[in-house]
């Protein structure tokens, strides 16, 4: 039998933490101490008295949280984008800024920081959409586990040298299934290349944290 470890969480909020949470409750019946670090301002993380929570300030409302969520729901489902650029470029990605610059204050706690460094965690579970949770491992050197429904850009398999094939793997957002057409798989082969064009600006503010947090500069790769 597996003995019983000491984890932190660093989760995203919204639906990513509706999956992520059912592991959480696992982990902790299977008696892992389990503790999460989450912002004060969300929609749904910490609502739970069953884990062991420390929150830190951030430099927004849940009313402008709530308003950027608007902006990009809006264009998503009503604008409908038809290509990576216009997906990328759109000002409703405001709120991914938002949620990227949270890590900044996360930092900027230095009781929670002092915290983290005393509690001699095994490992951190994050998901890999909010890179705050990368650039936690990376600074206090902790083994990472990986929760994720799908990951956008090609940062995490290409860091982690994890075998994906484009001629079977889909990459996310297109409606392919394994068994794709040849039309597809050269649908596929493209969007892969444009995620190389446009995911740099899509990361540029948390590539910027992570640089200023960890007093070097770093690229994506660098995080996984």
């Amino acid at each position: 039998f597996a003995m019983a470890g000491k984890l932190l969480v660093v989760p995203m909020d919204g639906s990513h933490w509706f999956t992520m949470q059912l592991v959480v409750k696992e982990l902790i019946h299977r008696g892992h101490e389990v503790v999460l670090i989450v912002p004060e301002v969300s929609w749904q993380l910490g609502k739970s008295s069953n884990f062991t929570v420390k929150t830190y300030s951030t430099d927004y409302t849940l009313e402008e949280l709530n308003q950027h969520f608007k902006t990009f729901s809006d264009f998503q489902w009503k604008a409908q984008p038809q290509n990576l650029l216009s997906l990328v470029m759109s000002p409703s990605n405001d709120i991914f800024g938002q949620l990227f610059l949270h890590c900044r204050n996360l930092f900027k706690d230095t009781k929670l920081i002092e915290y983290i460094k005393e509690s001699s965690f095994d490992a951190i579970f994050l998901d890999p959409f909010d890179m705050c949770g990368l650039i936690v491992a990376k600074y206090f050197s902790l083994p990472s586990v990986v929760f994720t429904r799908g990951a956008f850009c090609h940062y995490l398999e290409e860091g982690t040298q994890c075998p994906s094939p484009l001629s079977y793997v889909p990459r996310l957002f297109l409606a392919f299934s394994d068994a794709m057409t040849f039309r597809e798989r050269v649908r596929n082969h493209i969007f892969h290349l444009e995620e190389h064009l446009f995911c740099p600006h899509f990361l540029k503010n948390a590539v910027e944290v992570a640089s200023e947090i960890l007093q070097t500069t770093v690229t994506p790769y660098d995080l996984y």
